[in-house]
């Protein structure tokens, strides 16, 4: 993968395929150490230690339309090639938290890319399942909740092409202003 944010897409793609009714994802950038800090979080399934340790195994997949599973791997080594440091919290029945913190003044560092793309997409094509994302550069933030956009829209569809809009221009509008 070229972007950070295509990980966050494949790590939530498994939040997905363990149930999660609820992910949390959250970006929070600190100027001094110069670092990014990106968290999964879930309310799926859940692993056991011993599925945590073959998860983190290249050549582990729970699928059976493969016999690799690169995700988790590639994402532990995109952080830990920059300095940074990578952990996988779970428990069974309870759901899973990924942590990867990224050295971004590191060569190896990859771009953060389209982040509001990826998150825009994963509520798209995941109208059942709900999203909080809060994004932080040091002290300034914004979050964005499903759960409460669904309060204010109603019966409309979290995915109707209005409400699509108003999403994506938050996420843009608030990143801008966030990042300064």
């Amino acid at each position: 993968m070229t972007e950070l944010s295509l990980h966050v897409l494949d790590i939530a793609h498994n939040s997905i395929r363990a149930g999660a009714d609820l992910i949390e994802i959250t970006l929070q950038r600190l100027r001094e150490p110069n670092t990014l800090t990106i968290t999964i979080a879930d309310n799926g399934s859940g692993m056991t230690k011993e599925q945590i340790d073959q998860v983190e195994d290249p050549f582990f997949t729970t699928r059976t339309t493969r016999k690799v599973g690169l995700g988790v791997p590639f994402f532990k080594m995109a952080a830990l090639s920059t300095g940074g440091s990578f952990q996988i919290e779970s428990t069974p029945g309870k759901g899973t938290k990924v942590t990867a913190v990224f050295v971004l003044s590191h060569i190896d560092c990859m771009p953060l890319g389209d982040i509001n793309s990826t998150i825009l997409t994963l509520i798209n094509f995941n109208a059942k399942i709900d999203f909080l994302y809060t994004y932080m550069v040091n002290n300034k933030y914004f979050t964005l909740d499903t759960r409460q956009i669904r309060q204010f829209i109603n019966d409309v569809p979290i995915n109707a092409p209005e409400v699509t809009a108003f999403i994506k221009d938050f996420l843009m509008e608030n990143q801008r202003e966030t990042d300064g």
